[in-house]
This record gives structure tokens, sequence and C-alpha cells, in this order.
């Protein structure tokens, strides 16, 4: 993570906000489950377990099954695409979210739920190194994680900021969170072409980074 430029850790910071802003948007219309945080969807799933509630281990395992196929269509993606894979994931996700607002539109809630996560599991193959994700941007424990370490060595005499990196991308997701309710409350569904067009600006942006960061 320290070996990123600030460029693209602004993009990885939007892109965590994106997150949370679509992650806002279905807790509140789904009633509880996740489209991006799957540690949470994962605690779901087993306490519907607990209670033999059908319709309950159903959406979550569904969620779950659907975001890591997602995370195999982004992969490939990413392969296909080769040097240009951040532009082309992110005209992936932007394709995901259009369609999960127009199907959302015609009323149909499921299908439009699935490519919500699809978009959100596809969104963390942008930063790869290897063939490995290098920047995870819907999920934070382990970034609070990295922070904690890293706020431990600056306290030490390890480098002083070095954590702001980290907390950026937790800031990003916290904003988007909140921005994602606010805009439900007040456009309902049709907040997601929002997400449509901010990805579809993040894609342009990614063409001024260098392909040899990540």
């Amino acid at each position: 993570m320290a070996a990123y430029r600030r460029r693209t850790i602004g993009l990885a910071s939007a892109l965590s906000a994106l997150a949370g802003y679509i992650d806002a948007i279905g807790f509140i219309s789904l009633g509880g489950f996740f489209v991006s945080f799957m540690t949470g969807n994962t605690t779901r799933f087993g306490v519907e377990i607990a209670r033999v509630d059908p319709t309950g281990i159903a959406i979550a395992g569904g969620l779950l099954a659907t975001f890591v196929g997602g995370v195999v269509i982004g992969a490939l993606v990413a392969k296909a695409a080769g040097r240009w894979r951040r532009v082309a994931v992110l005209n992936w996700v932007t394709l995901c979210l259009a369609s999960a607002a127009a199907l959302e539109s015609v009323g149909n809630q499921p299908a439009s739920t699935a490519a919500l996560v699809l978009a959100m599991a596809a969104s963390n193959c942008v930063f790869q190194r290897n063939g490995e994700v290098t920047i995870g941007v819907t999920y934070m424990t382990g970034t609070l994680v990295k922070m904690g370490q890293q706020i431990a060595n600056a306290l030490t005499g390890g480098p002083r900021w070095v954590w702001l990196r980290n907390f950026t991308l937790w800031l990003g997701l916290a904003i988007g969170s909140v921005a994602g309710a606010l805009a439900y409350g007040a456009f309902g569904s049709a907040a997601i072409w929002l997400s449509a067009g901010f990805c579809a600006v993040l894609a342009l942006g990614s063409l001024t980074l260098p392909h040899e960061i990540d």
C-alpha cells in the first residue's frame, strides 16, 4: 500500500466511497443485507441458519455466491485487458451499475441487486499485482488493522504519516455510506444512476495513471 502514488490512492479512495454509497443503498433496500460487505453477509448467513429461516439463508447465500462470481468475472476482464485492466474493469463496473439502475426502474429488484453485487465484487479487481489484489476497496477490516499497525510504528520511530493512506480509504467508505443513505432517501432507487455516472468518470480518470504502478 505504501508504494502507491497519491493519484492511485485517490482513485482507490474514490472507489471505496462508491462501495460505501452502493452498500448503504443495498443495506436499506434489502433490510439489513449487504451488496459489498461479505463479512457481514457471512455472519447474517450463519444467523439465518441458526434461525432455520429459508428466506434469509437463500438471500445471504445468494449474495455470497454472486459476489464470488463477480470477482471471477472482474479478474477475467482484468486479465483479458492486460495493461488496460483498470479502465476495462471500471467500464465493466459502470455497465453493471447502469444495468442495476435500469432493472430497478422496471421493478426487477432481484436482478438489480445481483448487478450491484457483481459491480462491487469486480471493483476489487482494479488494483492488482501479479494477479493478486493489492487494494481491496469494499472491505475495511484489513485496512483498519494495517492502519493500527502503522500508527504503532509511527509511535515507535517509524514513518509518521503512512497510516493516513489507509485512513483515507476508510474515510472514503464512510463518506460514501452517508452519501448513499442520503441519496436513497431523496431519490430512492434512482440514486443508483448517480453511482454509474461517478464510476464512468473514474474510468476516464484512471487513464491518467501510469500502467507500471500495479
